[in-house]
């Protein structure tokens, strides 16, 4: 069995003692950060496969930390923030980041939200995520997951993106719950107001809508979810 590897970045001691603790007793390794600085030279020593991290650190902040970051698409992240802020939320998510909580946190929650996330890291061999499909001219390569426009452009996507639009496309046609779409990305229920579908959905669209207001690839069905409605190659 995989020993996963996590990366606490965080500045407070006492809270970065206590994730520690909390994840060592769970049978992970577990490294620690208190900013961007030691948090590179961590990822530069080891094999991190989660990291879990505080907005607010000294320095760089959490969310410019993470641009560096969801380039990776082997190494999860969730977001800690002290500050119950859509704002926070919706940026991280925007950038790729797996989940986020607000401090103070359920110590078991967290877990599981890492484990969730640790266990779609580790099915990387799966029909879906080794598949090539191509639709409405774009190519979307499971392998190294990124998508590749009609003129050519390839594009990474973070895995959340990815697992949504994989399973928007397996079933193409039928309408998706959100529910069902946040499943598949985090592995996870979806809690009230939570924005990480929406956030998904329209940064996906980014990509291939030339105007959001009237999307031909991915409807909303206002009240029940997503639906593709793109053509099949």
């Amino acid at each position: 069995m995989q020993t996963y590897q996590i990366l606490v970045v965080e500045d407070e001691d006492v809270t970065r003692f206590n994730l520690r603790n909390l994840f060592e007793a769970e049978g992970y390794v577990v490294f620690e950060a208190v900013d961007g600085n030691s948090m590179a030279e961590q990822l530069r020593l080891h094999t991190i496969n989660l990291v879990i991290m505080d907005i607010n650190l000294p320095g760089k902040n959490g969310l410019l930390l993470a641009r560096e970051l969801t380039a990776n698409k082997d190494l999860g992240l969730i977001f800690l923030t002290g500050r119950d802020s859509d704002i926070d939320k919706i940026l991280g998510l925007e950038i790729g980041a797996d989940d986020y909580l607000t401090k103070p946190f359920n110590p078991r929650e967290l877990t599981i939200r890492a484990r969730n996330i640790l266990s779609r890291i580790g099915q990387t061999s799966t029909e879906a995520e080794q598949s090539i499909v191509s639709f409405n001219q774009w190519t979307l390569d499971g392998n190294s997951r990124q998508m590749t426009s009609p003129e050519g452009e390839v594009i990474a996507i973070p895995r959340g993106e990815f697992r949504a639009l994989s399973l928007l496309i397996k079933n193409a046609g039928k309408i998706i719950s959100r529910q069902e779409l946040i499943k598949e990305m985090t592995g996870r229920d979806l809690r009230s107001n939570d924005r990480t579908v929406d956030v998904t959905i329209r940064r996906l669209r980014k990509h291939f809508e030339l105007n959001q207001e009237t999307p031909e690839l991915i409807n909303t069905i206002h009240g029940e979810g997503y639906r593709f409605v793109g053509t099949l190659d």
